[in-house]
């Protein structure tokens, strides 16, 4: 019989300062003044569906501006402060001492860092020195679900060997004081910080215990849709690109990438129990239920998480896992067929078929 690799961690983690939305419009308000511009966009708050948020600065840093190089130097600390905490969280549920990892790899897309987050975490947790290091940049709100995917295909070449996933995004510090743009309101109103730790390992003299088995994984880029989602580089910091195409694509040609994905495995979405869906915004979760049906099993588990924590894009979707296996934890019942996917520039859905029997 085929050995799966099994998630044997996983774990959070979110910066000290609450971001109420409430208190985001009141400062967004004042920063940009009233006008015409903002007066048409400032529903994307009261719509977003999010009560608080989570950031790695306190509302007092966005009223000075800040250049990318500033940015970024918050980011790198921030960041690896974050992964840090997840990571001893996870690794301490897998119970995988620090010495037997085997892998790290190390997800993020809101700042660079060079030596990469793996290698500072490395050096911060005193990690194996042998261990094999992964680094991934660029794959936006999709990194939760292709960043599992790579380190379960990381598990299997390495039997028995621990590899640690850490995922960190720290979106806040892209906010820019002087845009006035749709993508930056939305931006604003929509994301927050936070990090996600998993421990994935396959087989090997001792058998993994626990946690549901990653038994596929994949992806659809589609053609002629680089201009969707991204970012700009800017003097300032990043600049967020969205399409209000975004929930259309979704509804419309979702289906079809989900399906083949499935059929490559074997499946169909009859045979999936519940969804572990990235949570991008209210509009989005509509258009995964016209996918998946309404009210589809996890749908909720994913409004909340957006009410709770914001868009954390590439962490989101980890976030939601976590909350559905501590229900079903809590309901003494198990995972079942799950199917995690989230979507990312490129433009791109990421899949992971997670069973739990």
């Amino acid at each position: 019989m085929r050995a799966y690799p099994r998630l044997t961690g996983l774990a959070t983690a979110v910066p000290p300062h609450r971001l109420d939305q409430s208190n985001v419009v009141e400062r967004v308000e004042r920063m940009f003044g009233r006008s015409p511009e903002f007066e048409r966009l400032i529903q994307v708050y009261a719509n977003s569906g999010i009560a608080c948020r989570y950031s790695a600065v306190p509302f007092e840093w966005f009223d000075e501006p800040h250049g990318w190089a500033h940015r970024n130097a918050v980011y790198q600390r921030a960041a690896l402060d974050l992964i840090e905490t997840a990571a001893g969280r996870a690794l301490d549920e897998a119970r995988v001492a620090l010495a037997d990892v085997g892998a790290i790899v190390a997800v993020s897309t809101t700042g660079i860092a060079t030596p990469s987050l793996d290698a500072l975490l490395m050096e911060r947790m005193r990690l194996p020195r042998t261990a094999v290091r992964l680094p991934v940049f660029g794959l936006g709100c999709a990194g939760g679900a292709l960043g599992l995917g790579r380190a379960a295909a990381l598990a299997a070449s390495l039997p028995g060997r621990p590899v640690l996933l850490v995922v960190v995004e720290l979106c806040t510090l892209q906010f820019r004081r002087d845009d006035l743009s749709r993508s930056n309101i939305v931006a604003t109103a929509l994301f927050g910080d936070g990090a996600a730790a998993a421990v994935l390992r396959c087989g090997g003299d001792r058998p993994a215990e626990g946690g549901p088995a990653i038994v596929a994984s994949g992806e659809h880029t589609w053609p002629g849709s680089l201009d969707i989602m991204g970012w700009d580089v800017a003097d300032d910091g990043l600049k967020a690109i969205f399409s209000r195409d975004i929930p259309r694509l979704v509804a419309t040609e979702f289906s079809g990438a989900v399906c083949g994905f499935l059929e490559r495995h074997e499946l169909a979405l009859g045979d999936i129990d519940r969804f572990v869906c990235h949570p991008g915004g209210p509009k989005v979760i509509d258009a995964y239920e016209s996918v998946f049906g309404a009210a589809f099993p996890g749908a909720a588990a994913a409004r909340r998480s957006l009410a709770e924590y914001g868009n954390m894009s590439a962490v989101s979707v980890l976030f939601v896992l976590e909350r559905m296996l501590a229900e079903r934890r809590a309901a003494g019942e198990r995972l079942g067929r799950a199917l995690l996917t989230a979507l990312g520039p490129g433009f791109s859905a990421g899949f992971a078929v997670l069973e739990e029997p």
